[in-house]
């Protein structure tokens, strides 16, 4: 075939494609009416699990299967927005990483509303002002966002979905690197990139900022000055990136809750997290673990808080294998009741990442 003929078949292709989406559409929007009649969440985080591996699946190439899923995000994205105006609450202005992974996580078609504190976004969910936030709960060199934890103590929220996100900064600005002289960032992305600033940028005047979105809003502003940033503040104010992933450590990840009021039901591969108080007595951190032996629950996590209520009580947290209404779990969770002086559930979510 020749240039024209492939042109002629990629527009009938289109045709049949955009026919299939709308069809397609017609069919999510016809759910979304049960569901809100039945007064279910649209959003269906084991659903779209679901679809984004069968149609990775599907697909023989030459699209990777990335590709795939960023396309079929879109789509359902879409769907969304036409069966509700939804909008998902996140922590820090626009263009932070946790806007990335918000958009990462439902696309680009819903409405974003950018919150100053992680309490924020808790209470726009809790007021149904939001459908769903995106909050950090950790970072893979940098530890545990301790205030995301520590709003579950009061908080009704469940967690209902997470988010890895691959944390790549990128050196933005409006001139050469050599013509730097001051570079502005959030104190946590310059620790995490504290070897390569030493390698790269020894003599650069360093100016912490409230946020990466906010260093690159300097940046813009100053031709001999740069920021650490995501690729999309570089986009949202106009940047050059002058270097691709700096970060120290190429295995850097955060990892984002999503906070809604209704959990998904089991996929076969789910994660649940936990909050407990124990009793003031001797051995009593070991009679909380034991559950999870006994019942062979591999837990992947915990983490201690001050309850921040009576001097030296704690309230610790934990992630562990399996949805709460798979047996072995719920078996668990009845034990801990026994053990611990407080109980709770803070959500069963996809392990899908």
């Amino acid at each position: 075939m020749n240039i024209p003929e492939h042109r002629k078949t990629i527009d009938q292709l289109d045709a049949k494609i955009i026919r299939l989406l709308n069809e397609r559409t017609a069919h999510a929007l016809e759910i979304g009416a049960i569901k809100l009649k039945a007064g279910e969440e649209i959003y269906a985080p084991h659903r779209e699990l679901k679809v984004l591996e069968r149609v990775c699946r599907l697909s023989k190439g030459p699209m990777t299967a990335e590709s795939m899923r960023a396309i079929y995000r879109e789509i359902m994205s879409a769907a969304l927005a036409l069966q509700k105006t939804m909008t998902v609450a996140y922590f820090g202005p626009p263009a932070t990483f946790t806007h990335l992974a918000a958009i990462r996580r439902f696309g680009s078609s819903l409405h974003y509303s950018a919150q100053k504190t992680i309490a924020d976004v808790f209470t726009e969910v809790s007021k149904n002002r939001a459908d769903y936030g995106v909050v950090p709960v950790e970072n893979s060199t940098e530890g545990v966002v301790t205030h995301t934890l520590d709003m579950f103590v009061d908080s009704d929220l469940k967690v209902v979905a997470q988010i890895v996100l691959p944390i790549q900064h990128c050196l933005i600005g409006r001139c050469r690197k050599a013509d730097i002289r001051k570079l502005y960032s959030h104190p946590q992305a310059l620790a995490q990139c504290r070897r390569w600033l030493q390698e790269q940028l020894p003599a650069v005047e360093i100016i912490e900022t409230s946020s990466t979105t906010r260093a690159a809003e300097l940046a813009a502003r100053q031709r001999s000055a740069a920021a650490i940033a995501s690729s999309l503040a570089a986009e949202r104010y106009r940047l050059e990136i002058l270097d691709y992933d700096i970060q120290d450590n190429a295995a850097n990840a955060t990892r984002f809750l999503v906070l809604g009021r209704q959990c998904s039901p089991p996929t076969g591969n789910d994660r649940t997290s936990l909050m407990i108080s124990l009793m003031d007595a001797v051995g009593a951190l070991h009679r909380a673990l034991a559950p999870f032996r006994v019942h062979r629950i591999n837990m992947t996590k915990i983490e201690s808080r001050p309850s921040k209520r009576k001097a030296w009580e704690y309230f610790f947290f934990i992630d562990c294998d399996g949805h709460m209404e798979d047996d072995r779990v719920a078996k668990a969770i009845r034990l801990l009741e026994q053990q611990c002086s407080f109980v709770k559930v803070l959500g069963s979510y996809p392990n899908s990442e």
